[in-house]
């Protein structure tokens, strides 16, 4: 069944426009509230202060990255959540950018792929009850197990870009996560790989949950700048602008503001009116998609929380109507 949900698009520094959002995920199919990785109030601590607020939600991280906790760190928040809020936590993870694991590392990580599973891996192992035993690598450890508490279950999620991280996590992972992926993309390039090797694995491929910035078409809204403001972070890195590349949009690193018009123009950040946007979040549950996480966060940074909150509401207004 095709859901919808809210991602929380800053780094928070207060909770009045988290709860805002939050507010308004209730009222979504998936009554689902996503944030990425904060280094204002902690993405966790956010989440565990909208359950002490009474809201009737799930998390999910979209995505943290790994250098910034130990894998057993990683386990005790995400299930810290579970517990507060009641729910299922999807704790997305994922390597962060190079010049991250380097500041954070001394140097990059020699093969990511390689180091998320086993970071993936442990974070499994210890969310299971089971004792994490890795004798070598970034996180070796002789023996690190949980305490046994009740709790929901923890889903774990990869941020999932390109087809060797689709394919990891077809092997090991409960969902992909994906950012700025056009629908062909995802239907010829990365739900193909997530299968193979899901079948590999002998188990089911992951559910994808796909974050896509949207935008209302409003009068001397220039939606070329909305688009930079939502992206232009993303539209500076090789591993982004290679996989735009990749899909067909000759976005150039080193030109984010004409790659942002690119994002309009090819339709990867979708604007239109409301019910065009709804009919543009459709096609991602036609290429298979579970769950569509509408990100306005573009009209956030330019124009506000409360103009955010106005495209957001309307937004889901259209996609309610078309049974998202």
């Amino acid at each position: 069944m095709p859901t919808t949900s809210i991602f929380y698009p800053v780094m928070p520094a207060e909770m009045g426009s988290v709860a805002t959002y939050a507010r308004l995920a209730e009222a979504t199919s998936s009554r689902r509230l996503w944030m990425g990785q904060s280094l204002n109030i902690e993405t966790h601590h956010v989440f565990a202060a909208l359950a002490g607020m009474g809201m009737d939600l799930s998390y999910g991280t979209a995505v943290t990255v790994m250098p910034l906790r130990h894998p057993l760190t990683a386990a005790v928040n995400a299930r810290s959540v579970a517990t507060v809020s009641g729910s299922p936590f999807i704790a997305g993870i994922g390597p962060g950018a190079a010049a991250l694991q380097t500041n954070m590392l001394g140097a990059p990580y020699r093969r990511p792929i390689a180091a998320t599973r086993a970071y993936a891996t442990m974070m499994r192992t210890l969310l299971d009850g089971k004792a994490a035993v890795q004798p070598d690598g970034e996180w070796a450890t002789t023996g690190l197990e949980l305490p046994e508490i009740a709790s929901p279950p923890v889903e774990l999620g990869l941020g999932v870009l390109r087809e060797p991280m689709a394919r990891l996590a077809g092997e090991l992972a409960d969902w992909a996560i994906t950012w700025l992926t056009p629908p062909a993309y995802l239907r010829e390039r990365l739900t193909p790989a997530m299968a193979e090797a899901a079948r590999t694995a002998g188990r089911t491929p992951p559910r994808t949950a796909a974050v896509v910035q949207c935008a209302v078409r409003r009068p001397g809204r220039d939606l070329a700048e909305i688009a930079f403001h939502a992206a232009r972070n993303h539209l500076s890195t090789p591993h982004y602008t290679a996989m735009l590349n990749q899909a067909g949009v000759p976005v150039d690193r080193h030109d984010p503001r004409t790659g942002a018009a690119l994002l309009v123009e090819h339709g990867v950040v979708v604007t239109g009116t409301p019910q065009e946007i709804a009919e543009q979040l459709a096609r991602f549950h036609a290429v298979g998609v579970t769950e569509v996480v509408v990100n306005v966060g573009g009209v956030h940074i330019a124009e506000g929380p409360g103009a955010a909150a106005r495209d957001l509401t309307a937004i889901l207004a259209a996609a309610e109507e078309r049974g998202l």
